[in-house]
């Protein structure tokens, strides 16, 4: 889930439509992933949280699991844990409720999220569905490609709260972190189409 994720901030504006209706132009886009507790060393530390997505026990034990991948699920608001008792468990996080054990990584309406299919968005109506026509600027550092992320259609079903990265920005669902997941993904100035 993206709720706590202040710096990753969209509120859809009229300004930013082209004369095209169906087109957004001068997005910023970036992208989450889903943790993975393997890829990640840093000292342990005990987390509580509920046990089950329906919590009863908010203070719960759900393990010491790796400080860095805390913290990626906090950010990410997602992650698979590979040790312990929960092993193959994915703890996930929204500022609203903390840390919970689930059976899959779920968006804010307890939907199931999609690799390259779920979105994140402030201002867009859930089930709102996007594509990306121009990726624009690509943050060298990042590497991602545009290509994958074009051929996506992305249906808008989570939300974060709005910060100080500004209007017209969109959180894509890349899918499980892997060695070459890039820690920031980044495009600016992308283009999107609403598809109706």
């Amino acid at each position: 889930m993206r709720l706590g994720v202040g710096l990753l901030a969209v509120s859809v504006l009229a300004a930013g439509c082209d004369a095209d209706a169906n087109e957004w132009s001068d997005w910023t886009v970036t992208a989450y992933y889903t943790a993975v507790e393997s890829y990640h060393d840093g000292p342990r530390e005990a987390v509580h949280g509920c046990t089950t997505i329906d919590c009863v026990d908010s203070d719960a034990q759900l393990g010491d699991l790796p400080s860095d991948f805390v913290d990626a699920v906090r950010d990410e608001g997602t992650g698979r844990i590979t040790s312990g008792s929960n092993a193959g468990a994915y703890l996930n996080w929204s500022y609203d409720t903390g840390f919970w054990l689930d059976s899959h990584p779920r968006d804010a309406a307890g939907e199931i999220l999609q690799p390259f299919r779920s979105a994140a968005a402030d201002g867009l109506d859930p089930g709102t569905l996007v594509r990306l026509t121009d990726c624009g600027i690509i943050d060298p550092e990042s590497t991602p490609t545009c290509t994958a992320f074009q051929a996506a259609e992305w249906s808008i079903g989570d939300e974060f709260i709005p910060g100080p990265s500004g209007p017209h920005h969109l959180d894509l669902y890349i899918g499980e972190e892997t060695p070459e997941t890039p820690a920031f993904p980044l495009f600016a100035g992308v283009t999107l189409e609403l598809l109706l």
